[in-house]
């Protein structure tokens, strides 16, 4: 594995920070050097967050913000008419949204392969709450094979350890969105 750069954007309360650290340690679970941050300054709850995240068989020495991302994950699909999204999204790279749409009717200009997928529908079936951010890294896990589920489930027990069943919730939120992409036979 050379170096993976994911970028994440949702909204504040999204939960696009821990999605980004928790892909950070779940790669650490599998072995791997990861490094987590957000970039958000005065933000409010509902206002666009970025968070990123590199992944690597090597220890990682970039500390600048991601430019040019293999990955990009959109949490919250309205921000792809507010912002551009995809900027500097590598032509062979992968956009995930989560939405019950179409890549087609998301009438995106850009060359990268584009994953949709209801995260949202997953994460109320399985949190009883719209957040997504486990969910939408079950579907990284599955469409990418840059982390294996077994060190995202690691890594969700890590940081609810004081509230088992909710990472319990979060766990099952992963395995659904893992078992609706294997079944799309979704493959990078």
């Amino acid at each position: 594995m050379s170096l993976k750069e994911i970028r994440f954007h949702g909204r504040g309360g999204d939960g696009v920070v821990t999605a980004s650290e928790l892909l950070a340690i779940a790669a650490f679970h599998d072995k791997k050097f990861g490094q987590g941050f957000p970039m958000f300054g005065v933000e409010r709850r509902g206002a666009p967050v970025q968070a990123f995240t590199r992944l690597n068989e090597n220890p990682i020495n970039i500390r600048s913000q991601i430019y040019q991302p293999d990955y990009v994950i959109v949490l919250d699909p309205s921000l792809l008419n507010v912002l551009d999204c995809t900027a500097g999204l590598k032509e062979n790279g992968l956009l995930i949204v989560n939405t019950d749409k179409k890549a087609s009717q998301l009438n995106l200009k850009i060359k990268a392969r584009i994953e949709c997928i209801d995260a949202t529908k997953i994460a109320l079936e399985a949190i009883g709450k719209p957040i997504v951010n486990a969910a939408i890294l079950g579907a990284f896990a599955s469409i990418t094979k840059e982390i294996s589920v077994n060190a995202l489930e690691q890594a969700l027990k890590e940081r609810f350890a004081s509230n088992p069943a909710m990472a319990e919730k979060n766990i099952k939120a992963i395995h659904g969105v893992f078992k609706v992409c294997e079944s799309c036979k979704v493959k990078i």
